[in-house]
């Protein structure tokens, strides 16, 4: 089995995001690795009325940060080596978020959590997984929700 000593998380504080966060921190713990967290901020998401309201935005900014923050404290708990990147840039997708954080930071895997959607749920709702699987620059790893 390959070793992966730099493994990327996306984590959104759902219950399956925490799966996959519980899973990536074995795989660290085991493989005596570090893992950085990150988590986008989807400005689109909070969109009023075509206009970003400054409040709005600094709420989305405070609950990405204790996302991270929750998942530090998942990792001191593990004894695993960890930071965090909140990223905000707008107008991009999350899979090329992803994707970009993990190339800069040479990650050897991805690993993320996600619904299983398929066919119409997946089509109507978009699935970040699928993009981020699509453009990712190394190995991925899928966690499945319950």
């Amino acid at each position: 089995m390959p070793q992966f000593k730099k493994i990327l998380v996306p984590v959104d504080g759902s219950s399956t995001s925490n799966k996959a966060l519980d899973y990536a921190l074995q795989m660290a713990k085991d493989g005596h690795s570090q893992v950085r967290f990150v988590h986008a901020i989807d400005e689109l998401g909070y969109l009023s009325s075509y206009e970003y309201s400054g409040e709005l935005m600094a709420t989305a900014h405070k609950h990405g940060t204790e996302i991270l923050q929750a998942a530090v404290l998942a990792a001191q708990a593990a004894n695993v080596p960890a930071d965090t990147r909140l990223i905000d840039t707008p107008g991009q997708r999350l899979g090329q978020t992803v994707a970009d954080e993990a190339a800069s930071w040479n990650a050897d895997l991805i690993v993320l959590g996600t619904h299983g959607r398929r066919g119409v749920g997946r089509v109507l709702l978009g699935s970040g997984a699928e993009q981020i699987i699509r453009m990712a620059p190394t190995a991925v790893l899928t966690v499945r929700s319950d």
